[in-house]
């Protein structure tokens, strides 16, 4: 099974595989002091000691650190608990010296002068390919999303926490309702929050709700997406562009499962599974100092990548025909100029899925009256042309926005990299962009390793 490469200092994966999930317990990370980036994996089994002695199963070389410094044991019913074995120097967490306490995934603990960090263990899942081209309202031929649809299978019936990534237009919402759909929870409300439609100011009351007065305009009571979810899903949309300081709210809600209304002193109970997407890479807004390392944590407990519709091969031929069927109108039998769909096949799609049905839409509304629809060469945006650069106005402004980014970082990419020769540290000095981050991009846009 492909082993992921990790950064040391972060833990994050830097070449992740389109599905992922965390190992039962996590791994320990030594960030600062002495034995910087050394780590341990904290299984369910075993526990972990951290010391000085060599039969530590963390050993260190911080002179400051006893002998046999502390224990990490997973705890059925408790999670992850530290117990410091009577060290000298102590073990400190949140700056307090602490005996014993229960961690979560994220936390950081300091044993003399070395500062030890919690992160989840992520492995690369390899899910058979389902044997049917389809999942729910999904379809798809492509081998990747026949596995998708194997690994929907598998997660939907289970309570585990999902994080989907994808370009814009890839259908994250459309395998978040089909999750719902597929779990224990489908008779219960699926609810939508859109984390970069709603204003800042509001994003509190819009999540948790609010009481009577809390503020100017609260003129009633409101429940908040986490209350109207209750006993169903909450899917939480474009999670990466919720502000930092509005991140620690949602990870408490996560965390505790209980939320407090604005306005109101007392928490309450929801029962919700939660859902969230993006598409832009977490890991590297994470890197970054955009998105909190403990948030992120706790959503990709499982993490899906939507291939975008440029990879899938055949399906965009499948995909068209059956648009054509969704949108000819009634009395009539429309269908695609076979010269038609070998244009289709050859587009770049920069708005996916969504911007497919949005041509083909089109075309069959504009259709003639002898039923062979022809698709309007004006509706395919040429990617390698400067003046259309994939702009839609017929889209709202954000996702407008979102496509024609993703249009712009696949060209700029792959032509730097043309033009170096595959050179990823020359094209990386050109750009002034870091070369792991370079390597990213190469390896999101073009589906390869760089030399």
């Amino acid at each position: 099974m492909f082993s992921p490469l990790r950064d040391q200092s972060t833990g994050l994966l830097t070449h992740p595989p389109a599905f992922t999930r965390q190992r039962c317990g996590g791994r320990f990370i030594a960030v600062e002091g002495p034995d910087a980036g050394d780590s341990v994996e904290l299984g369910p089994q075993e526990p972990v000691t951290f010391g000085s002695s060599p039969s530590c199963s963390f050993p260190l070389t911080d002179t400051t650190v006893s002998r046999q410094h502390l224990q990490a044991r997973w705890e059925e019913g408790r999670g992850i608990v530290l117990r410091d074995l009577g060290s000298t120097n102590g073990t400190f967490f949140a700056g307090s010296r602490i005996t014993e306490i229960t961690i979560s995934v994220g936390a950081q603990f300091t044993i003399g002068r070395t500062l030890i960090k919690l992160v989840p263990d992520e492995e690369p899942v390899e899910p058979t390919a389902s044997t049917t081209p389809q999942f729910g309202t999904l379809l798809g031929q492509d081998e990747t999303m026949r596995r998708l649809f194997g690994l929907l299978g598998d997660v939907s019936p289970t309570e585990a926490t999902i994080i989907i990534e994808g370009e814009t237009g890839t259908g994250k919402e459309l395998v978040a309702g089909e999750i719902h759909r597929h779990s224990r929870r489908a008779k219960g409300p699926f609810v939508v929050f859109d984390c970069g439609a709603v204003p800042r100011e509001l994003i509190e009351s819009a999540l948790f709700g609010h009481v009577k007065g809390a503020f100017t305009g609260a003129v009633s009571d409101r429940a908040g997406a986490f209350g109207e979810a209750d006993g169903g899903t909450i899917f939480l949309d474009e999670i990466g562009e919720l502000a930092l300081d509005l991140q620690p709210a949602l990870l408490r809600a996560i965390d505790r499962r209980m939320v407090r209304r604005v306005g109101d002193g007392n928490y309450r109970k929801v029962d919700v599974r939660i859902i969230a997407a993006t598409h832009r890479d977490l890991r590297q807004e994470v890197a970054e100092r955009r998105f909190r390392e403990d948030l992120y944590y706790r959503l990709a407990v499982v993490r899906i990548r939507l291939p975008p519709l440029r990879e899938r091969g055949a399906d965009v031929e499948r995909l068209a025909q059956l648009f054509v069927e969704q949108f000819t109108p009634a009395g009539r039998q429309l269908r695609l100029d076979p010269s038609d769909v070998a244009r289709l096949r050859q587009h770049s799609w920069p708005g996916n899925v969504r911007e497919l049905r949005n041509v083909i839409e089109r075309a069959c509304v504009l259709a003639p009256r002898d039923e062979v629809i022809r698709v309007d060469p004006g509706t395919l945006s040429d990617a390698s042309s400067s003046p259309a650069l994939g702009l839609r106005t017929d889209l709202p402004f954000k996702e407008a926005k979102g496509q024609l980014v993703e249009v712009f970082e696949r060209e700029y990419v792959l032509d730097l990299m043309r033009r170096h020769e595959n050179n990823l540290s020359a094209a990386a000095r050109e750009a002034k962009l870091d070369r792991k981050h370079l390597r990213e991009l190469v390896r999101k846009h073009s589906g390869r390793d760089p030399e």
